[in-house]
């Protein structure tokens, strides 16, 4: 029997197919929080009189021992189970009876698929902020190690003003706090308890939702039943959001590591098994795995999109459209972990190149130093910058090589503490900790 099946009633096994999809298979991810979920639901029945203390004892215990064999893997969906919220039900069941047909009281699929999201996605957040945070470690000490390194800095793709490695590294590890701040927006709307909400339209039982939202570590409730099943789809757009703008931070940086790689510019060097060869020619060591970055990562950029087109034109209320979502959500958090873990390696042992600028090819990105100089010495700066000018055309200029940055954010000042500084905060900002001690606490009750 399905949670929602009545007596006496078949579905066609083709239409339960198509309607079940993929959901047993993505629905093994969401096992220890289901039992997680149930553990604050079975509590708070028991609070109001909808299940016995001795109920209640007999619950946690089983439900722990799910949870153990989540941990260990060993945890599995049946055959004609048809969601993981079906599977975990079934297992209290048959070991403890109508005790484990009572924790179905006063909640809904709907609720039910919903926590486990909001709690899956808190998860998965927490995961890819602590992926990035390695990611922008590496980038700030690269920043520092290299400060003194210059490097062309572009406009329009020709040389414009002198940059260095140290600015270049930096200034990805900065992208990268905008991308947090996007990660805690997403954070923000996953951690907040729609338990209790049942399909959407409450409950007639005397339900404590301070209680679960207290005991799961939440933030806070969605306070209205009704925007509690609206949230579905949204929380999962904001979290694809953040993660395609990360995406995005890593394409570009993936994109000047191809570029940098080149002979063309050769700025950087891949060490040689971080490449790979040409079936044809012996010559050449190629920067898939920056290649390969930038077009995951791009691909991601679209995947807000999808949920968009997913969540079009539907009124107020669930729809099982919705389901579709765990198909969109769930491989972006393996796809941006994996591509962050990929970037930080290639960065620890991608080789920087030692004094670029004294090629005389690069004279011309030190126009402004020239126009500067002149503007110090009392010569006002539209009559400078045409004394340059015409210096570069009748080719008496000079490249005066001596570079005096130092104001924040400059070659000679990169500021490298303060954007760490920052960094912390925006993550302590999250509260994982105290989530992570709500949680244990819940599991030792």
């Amino acid at each position: 029997m399905k949670l929602w099946q009545k007596e006496n009633t078949v579905t066609s096994e083709k239409i339960e197919r198509f309607t079940v999809g993929k959901d047993r298979e993505m629905d093994l991810n969401l096992a220890e929080f289901d039992v997680l979920g149930n553990l604050a639901h079975a509590t708070m029945l028991e609070s109001i009189g909808l299940l016995t203390a001795d109920e209640l004892t007999s619950l946690r215990e089983v439900l722990k021992e799910i949870y153990g064999q989540v941990e260990k893997g060993e945890f599995t969906i049946e055959d004609g189970v048809e969601d993981v919220h079906s599977q975990v039900e079934l297992m209290l069941t048959r070991k403890l009876g109508d005790t484990g047909k009572k924790i179905h009281s006063g909640r809904s699929r709907n609720d039910q698929v919903l926590v486990d999201m909001k709690l899956y996605t808190r998860h998965r957040l927490f995961e890819v902020v602590k992926a990035t945070e390695k990611l922008f470690a590496i980038l700030s000490k690269k920043s520092e190690e290299h400060k003194n390194d210059l490097l062309p800095g572009y406009t329009h793709l020709q040389i414009a003003m002198p940059s260095s490695f140290g600015l270049w590294f930096g200034a990805y590890a900065e992208g990268l706090i905008d991308d947090v701040i996007q990660l805690n927006a997403a954070f923000r709307l996953a951690n907040r308890n729609p338990l209790g909400s049942g399909a959407g339209y409450g409950s007639s039982f005397p339900l404590n939702r301070q209680m679960t939202t207290e005991l799961l570590g939440f933030e806070g409730m969605h306070r209205n039943v009704v925007y509690a099943q609206m949230s579905r789809g949204r929380t999962e757009q904001a979290a694809l959001t953040a993660i395609s703008s990360l995406a995005a931070t890593v394409s570009r940086l993936a994109m000047d590591v191809c570029l940098y790689n080149s002979q063309n510019f050769g700025f950087v060097v891949l060490p040689d098994d971080l490449t790979t060869g040409s079936s044809i020619m012996p010559h050449k060591k190629n920067p898939d795995v920056a290649e390969l970055l930038r077009a995951k990562t791009n691909r991601m950029k679209a995947l807000p999109m999808e949920v968009t087109m997913v969540l079009s034109n539907l009124p107020s209320g669930y729809h099982r459209d919705m389901q579709l979502l765990k198909e969109i959500l769930m491989p972006a958090f393996d796809e941006i972990l994996d591509c962050l873990d990929i970037a930080t390696f290639m960065l620890e042992h991608m080789k920087v190149k030692q004094n670029l600028l004294d090629d005389a090819k690069y004279d011309l990105l030190f126009s402004v130093e020239r126009v500067n100089e002149l503007v110090i010495n009392g010569v006002p700066f539209r009559d400078a910058y045409k004394q340059v000018g015409a210096e570069i055309g009748d080719g008496s200029y000079t490249a005066p090589r001596e570079l005096k940055h130092t104001h924040e954010g400059s070659i000679g000042n990169l500021q490298t503490q303060e954007i760490e500084a920052r960094m912390e905060r925006e993550i302590e900002a999250f509260g994982f900790d105290k989530i992570s001690a709500t949680l244990e606490r819940l599991l030792k009750m």
